[in-house]
């Protein structure tokens, strides 16, 4: 059974950034797609980036909204993946997730395991 905990959430003024990390217990991440997601309130929760591997390649997928601002990662050794998030804007506010899935991707149901969540809140 996977276990999985987010950190480095907060109150960052726009412009800021956060790192935020994923780490997991009771099994490897290798074996895993990583996604993450976030939801608003009031809202449905939304992909922001996923890494998958393919032929020993990580693939990199971001939701049109975080390209080029938002970076994920993936530290094997430590069991633990990143999403870095720069240029932080007041509409990246929300609950971050991760999960682990089997193919990757920003379908919910295509995600086993997710973790509890983490508050990012991006105001002045």
């Amino acid at each position: 059974q996977l276990h999985l905990v987010e950190s480095g959430g907060g109150l960052v003024q726009p412009g800021g950034s956060l790192r935020l990390s994923c780490a997991a217990s009771g099994s490897t991440l290798d074996y895993y797609a990583i996604g993450w997601f976030r939801q608003a309130p009031g809202k449905e929760r939304e992909g922001v980036s996923c890494i998958s591997s393919s032929g020993g390649i990580n693939v990199l997928t971001y939701a049109t909204s975080v390209k080029g601002r938002f970076t994920i990662s993936r530290d094997n050794a430590k069991n633990t993946v990143y999403l870095q998030m720069n240029s932080l804007k007041p509409e990246d506010t929300g609950v971050y997730y991760c999960a682990a899935g089997r193919y990757g991707g920003f379908r919910l149901n295509e995600y086993e395991y997710w973790g509890q969540g983490t508050q990012v809140t991006v105001s002045s």
